[in-house]
């Protein structure tokens, strides 16, 4: 039998995640077998994935009705479908937990994206999920807003494990490694332990090749036809330049003090890893991030894909040169990296806060659905 290029990756020091979670995944034992065979280590969730799960299916039909005939508000039929969905998967998850040591098993939940502004509120419902679920392998996902960082911090410090999301720029993910370094500081100061408080930092990846891919097309057309050559390789050259920090970060006298005292890096992770442009490769976001301390979230047909035709070597630090000479042509043609990564995170938050009313919508759809039956 070949061997299965996901299975590989582990091997490689990367965490293959999956990008998705539907009721059925966990209910028919799909996602046990996803560990067992592929060396599954972990699972992502974002409203956008449940408003297709529940709109979609008929997974949750029961529940939904059970509800419905308690006379159970919105907030409680959210937690008992989207909450209750994390739950199971993070017990499905549960041994890779424990036989990594607190490193990996971990099932992320999204923090309402409407609060994305809002430090103190963001604190306080991530509390509440944190209770809720009473799991140890479960990561409540922050954005990398302003607002978004100090309430990372804080629930850092709180030994809250936390997927700081929605990261497009090398500046912005220092200043969630940052955020990560003293929160685990003031943990440690006040007499925390350290040992099983993770962190992952999630830079989304494909969606920065179609925004600069776009503007590169228009500087091409515009009488600069050199410009064309550069597409299809920002995306690539960002997370490779983020990972070269990353390897300057987690060294020296700082972090080594909070190693010693059990502390885990913070990962990055590629998410968005899902190919947009049909002209390169559906495993472009997989084969050319692989590296040490590093996860991938894929979303399904990713995941098929590179189990089937994915190749496992390291290549997150092969020409690192390169992509710094990248970032200076980019400039040099007009391209302000600055200003597109910050149009992506507020369209990034916009985004799922839009899929999370959707997904409130769609509750509350289903739940007149099935009080009318």
């Amino acid at each position: 039998m070949a061997s299965n290029p996901l299975a590989q990756l582990s091997k490689l020091g990367q965490s293959p995640w999956y990008d998705q979670m539907t009721r059925s995944l966990v209910s028919q034992g799909t996602l046990k077998q996803m560990i067992e065979e592929d060396g599954l280590r972990g699972l992502t969730s974002n409203p956008t994935i449940f408003e297709k799960a529940i709109s979609g299916s008929k997974d949750y039909e029961d529940t939904l009705r059970d509800l419905v005939g308690r006379g159970a508000e919105l907030g409680e039929i959210y937690d008992a479908l989207v909450v209750g969905d994390i739950a199971s998967a993070a017990d499905v998850f549960r041994p890779v937990y424990e036989s990594t040591k607190g490193e990996d098993g971990f099932v992320s939940i999204e923090v309402s994206p409407l609060l994305a502004h809002d430090a103190v509120g963001t604190v306080k419902e991530a509390k509440r999920l944190h209770a809720k679920l009473g799991r140890p392998n479960v990561m409540i996902k922050v954005p990398a807003t302003p607002e978004g960082l100090p309430a990372f911090q804080e629930l850092i410090s709180e030994g809250i494990s936390v997927n700081v999301t929605l990261i497009f720029s090398v500046q912005v993910y220092m200043q969630v490694v940052e955020a990560y370094l003293k929160g685990l500081e003031m943990r440690a100061a006040k007499g925390g332990a350290i040992n099983r408080v993770a962190s992952v930092a999630s830079f989304f990846v494909s969606r920065i090749d179609t925004a600069v891919d776009k503007k590169l097309e228009e500087i091409a057309k515009a009488g600069r036809p050199e410009a064309i050559e550069l597409t299809g390789r920002t995306a690539i050259a960002n997370a490779k330049l983020a990972y070269e920090k990353f390897q300057q970060l987690f060294t020296g006298a700082r972090w080594d003090k909070l190693a010693a005292a059990g502390a885990h890096v913070q990962r990055p992770l590629w998410a968005s890893t899902g190919t947009k442009n049909p002209k390169y490769s559906d495993v472009l976001y997989i084969d050319t991030l692989i590296g040490p301390h590093t996860v991938n979230t894929m979303p399904p047909a990713t995941y098929n894909a590179f189990r089937d035709h994915g190749k496992a070597v390291v290549t997150i630090t092969d020409d690192v040169k390169g992509a710094h000479e990248l970032f200076d042509k980019l400039k040099e043609v007009g391209i302000d990296l600055t200003a597109v990564t910050g149009e992506l995170t507020v369209a990034g938050v916009k985004s799922f806060s839009d899929s999370y009313n959707n997904l409130i919508a769609v509750i509350e759809r289903r739940r007149h659905e099935v009080a009318h039956v």
